[in-house]
C-alpha cells in the first residue's frame, strides 16, 4: 500500500493566497478581474461548504456586506 500524503507544514501556503491579500476588504467582484489558477471555492454567507482539507485550494470567504473578507487555503 503506498504512504499516505504528508500533511502540509502549518502556515504552509500552497495554493499562493497571500499573493492576493490585497483584495480583503474590497467588493467581492473584483474576482472577476483577477485570474485565478487551480482550485477556488468562494464561500458567501449561508453557503454550505464540505470540511474537505485541499490544502492547493484557494477559498475567498464573502462578509454579509459583499466585501472578501478572509483568504485561506484549504
Amino acid at each position: 500500500m503506498p504512504p499516505l500524503p504528508a500533511l502540509p507544514e502549518p502556515g504552509a501556503d500552497l495554493c499562493d493566497a497571500g499573493s492576493h491579500v490585497r483584495l480583503i476588504g474590497q467588493d467581492a467582484t473584483a474576482l472577476e478581474r483577477v485570474l485565478l489558477l487551480g482550485q477556488v471555492r468562494v464561500i458567501r454567507p449561508g453557503d454550505a461548504v464540505t470540511m474537505d482539507l485541499r490544502p492547493e485550494r484557494i477559498n475567498f470567504e464573502i462578509g454579509e456586506d459583499g466585501r472578501i473578507a478572509r483568504i485561506f487555503c484549504g
